[in-house]
Formats: C-alpha cells, sequence, structure tokens
C-alpha cells in the first residue's frame, strides 16, 4: 500500500479525530502530514463520508492546538535548548539574537504566514515561544493564519477533488518562489523608507 492509501485508509477509519491529530502533531515539529490529511478529508466530504464543515473545524483546532504545545515547548525550554545545542546545526547565538530581533518586529506576520511554508509551520510555534512572544498575541495571529491555511486546502480539496495532489505538489513546487519574492518585496520597501529617512527635509 501507498503512503497516500495509508493516510487515506487512517482518515477513513477515523475520520474528523485522525485530521485534528495528524493537524496537531505537524504543528509541534513531529513529521505528519497534515495538509494532505485536510485534502482526504475535504476529498471524503466531497463523495459525502463526511461532513465539509466538521473536516474543516477539526483541522482548525488541530493546527492552533498543536501550535500551541509547540509554542509552549518553545517557551520553557526551547530557548536553552536552542542555546546549548544550536551551534550543532549552525544556529550560533548571535544567529539566535538577529532572530528575536526579527520575531520582535515582525513576529505577528511571521506566524500568521507561517501555516503556508513547508518547514515553518513544522517549527511557528517553538521559535515564537523561544524568542519571546506574548502568549496572546501568538495565539491570535496563529488562530487567523491557521483558519487561511485551512480554509485554502479544504476548498481546494473538496473542489478539486481527486486532482487535488498534482495541484498540491505544483504548490509546493513553487511556494519558495513566492517565499523570495515576499522577501524580496519586503527588502526592497525597506530600503525604500530608508532612503526617505535620509533625504534632508
Amino acid at each position: 500500500m501507498t503512503a497516500a492509501g495509508s493516510l487515506a485508509g487512517l482518515v477513513a477509519h477515523y475520520g474528523y479525530l485522525g485530521i485534528a491529530l495528524l493537524v496537531g502533531v505537524e504543528g509541534f515539529g513531529m513529521p505528519a502530514p497534515g495538509e494532505t490529511a485536510i485534502i482526504a478529508g475535504a476529498g471524503y466530504a466531497a463523495h459525502g463520508e463526511l461532513i465539509i464543515a466538521l473536516v474543516a473545524v477539526s483541522a482548525f483546532l488541530g493546527a492552533v492546538t498543536g501550535d500551541s504545545i509547540g509554542y509552549l515547548i518553545g517557551r520553557t525550554g526551547g530557548r536553552r535548548i536552542i542555546l546549548r545545542y544550536g551551534p550543532y546545526v549552525r544556529l550560533t547565538p548571535e544567529r539566535f539574537a538577529r532572530l528575536e530581533a526579527v520575531m520582535s518586529r515582525h513576529g505577528p506576520k511571521i506566524v500568521a504566514v507561517a501555516r503556508f511554508v513547508e518547514g515553518l509551520r513544522q517549527f511557528n510555534g517553538i521559535i515564537a515561544g523561544a524568542t519571546g512572544m506574548p502568549w496572546r498575541r501568538f495565539v491570535i495571529f496563529n488562530a487567523v493564519g491557521a483558519a487561511a491555511w485551512v480554509g485554502v486546502w479544504v476548498t481546494a480539496g473538496y473542489l478539486a477533488g481527486d486532482h487535488m495532489r498534482a495541484i498540491e505538489a505544483e504548490l509546493h513546487r513553487y511556494q519558495w518562489y513566492a517565499v523570495a519574492a515576499a522577501v524580496l518585496a519586503a527588502l526592497a520597501y525597506a530600503g525604500w523608507r530608508l532612503t526617505r529617512r535620509r533625504e534632508p527635509r
């Protein structure tokens, strides 16, 4: 049986709970196909085997809960672990300090869009907790990002049906181009603001 078939069977057997668990454990760094679980659930809903609204609610609750667990992990011990073992993966204290500065300035925006970026989605909560983002701010922007992410994949999976896996593959293929474009746009904006500040008044 293929991995996709195994996942579909898991979602079919456990239904909404399976979707919530797969999405949830992905939210605190565990390797789990949460995105694909949503697609599978939406596909079952398209065939009348699940209710699409409950698929969305299950995925949303799983996303928010998983990221919140990740936040607590990061807040209670993540900083200490990163400072101790980070240099082994080239995350030196200096780089972590820069990461803290970035999260201090742009943390809410990063948290909101993190769900759409592979890798960042899995460690979003841990990073936010380890860098000291206030809990309430994290929960609000994480919920906004989770709602948008779940909405996109539930809607796309429901409408696209059996063609969704091909669409998902294409989106994954081009996501880093989108991230690079967003970074370049942010740098261009920062440069423009800096130029304006230096202009004589």
